[in-house]
């Protein structure tokens, strides 16, 4: 064809080649603590006073953090308390201020993370403290000589993939219950969209790229990212997907179709969810869990990959990190191994005598 050669070739990017470097030393940290958990408290307040005392760095915690009883009354920690730098979530802008991020808990304290930046993320470094810890591979044993390894910029990435969503109005086409502009949410794991208390299906059309593809009756559909496809996404029959992988899942809930399936597509596409004007009743997103709010028949939820991923730091490698999680986190294809063969087997399991036609269990 004119103007098309015909020699076509494809670069794929190994995983393996993303790699943290630091323009300049990191000086300012945050630190996320999951809430409500005692066995956090000490971790916390050992790792921020040696990042204060022997690293000179400048510490950010949440003003709810030190707010726990455990921390506000150890007199000990009290000078290191007052050298710290403190926000609330949705009063100040971190963006800019922030070198790189720890995380002390599960998987909420990595997504409690991405919502507070929704612009560019910083470095996430993540210790499992929490219950599952899927997002979460470091042990806070020896934190010490591993946060100075990501600080000597000796560590793997992985970026992984966040969705920009965006709810809109049926008829003025602007956020729900607001007149100003329809407000961006960045999400790390999925977008829901479900009956919510309803008796009813939910009644959903679904676009891709402008395209109507199909409609969706049952109790919802999740769209989510890679990361999110180890979430509620493979709870409801999805594949699990390396974050590496640029994608879009959609996933429905309990269909009321046995050959609707969950589908795979292209990041970077729109997708577009609306309640149809069929429906019998209003349905509910939420985004990432939270933010959850009643959406209307006509009202949509738009929803494409973000343009801000999460740089999340391996202890490992992008591989070795992933399937650990899956074999730790999911016990993946754990099984009894099958026995071999005995030696007066044949190779085909059958015993050597040729009278004896039975199969060795």
């Amino acid at each position: 064809m004119p103007g098309i050669s015909k020699d076509f070739h494809m670069h794929v990017q190994d995983p393996l080649s993303q790699r943290l470097t630091w323009n300049k030393p990191p000086l300012s940290v945050l630190i996320i603590k999951k809430i409500h958990e005692s066995s956090v408290v000490q971790p916390f307040m050992d790792l921020v006073t040696w990042l204060v005392q022997e690293k000179r760095m400048v510490v950010y915690v949440e003003v709810s953090t030190l707010e726990d009883e455990m921390i506000a009354d150890d007199s000990g920690f009290q000078p290191i308390k007052q050298k710290l730098n403190t926000f609330k979530e949705g009063t100040e802008d971190l963006s800019g201020r922030i070198d790189f991020i720890i995380c002390l808990g599960g998987d909420g304290t990595l997504l409690w993370a991405s919502s507070l930046f929704q612009g560019s993320v910083p470095p996430v470094m993540a210790f499992h403290m929490g219950s599952l810890g899927f997002l979460t591979p470091f042990e806070f044993d020896n934190f010490k000589s591993q946060v100075n390894h990501v600080l000597e910029g000796h560590a793997a990435l992985t970026l992984r993939s966040r969705l920009k969503t965006v709810i809109t109005d049926a008829e003025c086409d602007s956020h729900i219950n607001s007149i100003e502009k329809p407000k961006k949410i960045q999400v790390l794991n999925e977008v829901v969209i479900d009956r919510g208390p309803s008796p009813y299906l939910c009644h959903l059309d679904l676009y891709v790229e402008g395209r109507h593809v199909t409609s969706v009756q049952g109790d919802g559909l999740i769209v989510s990212t890679p990361t999110g496809s180890t979430a509620y996404a493979v709870a409801a029959g999805a594949s699990m997907v390396h974050p590496n992988v640029p994608a879009i899942l959609v996933t429905p809930i309990c269909p009321h179709s046995l050959s609707f399936r969950p589908i795979v597509v292209p990041a970077g596409v729109e997708i577009k969810v609306m309640v149809s004007p069929e429906s019998r009743g209003a349905a509910w997103v939420s985004l990432d869990g939270r933010n959850r709010q009643e959406i209307k028949v006509g009202d949509s939820v738009r929803i494409t990959t973000s343009e801000f991923p999460i740089p999340s730091i391996c202890k490992m490698d992008q591989i070795s990190d992933w399937f650990d999680s899956l074999a730790e986190c999911l016990h993946w294809n754990v099984r009894r191994p099958q026995r071999a063969f005995n030696n007066n087997n044949g190779a085909n399991g059958r015993v050597k005598d040729d009278s004896d036609c039975s199969i060795e269990a």
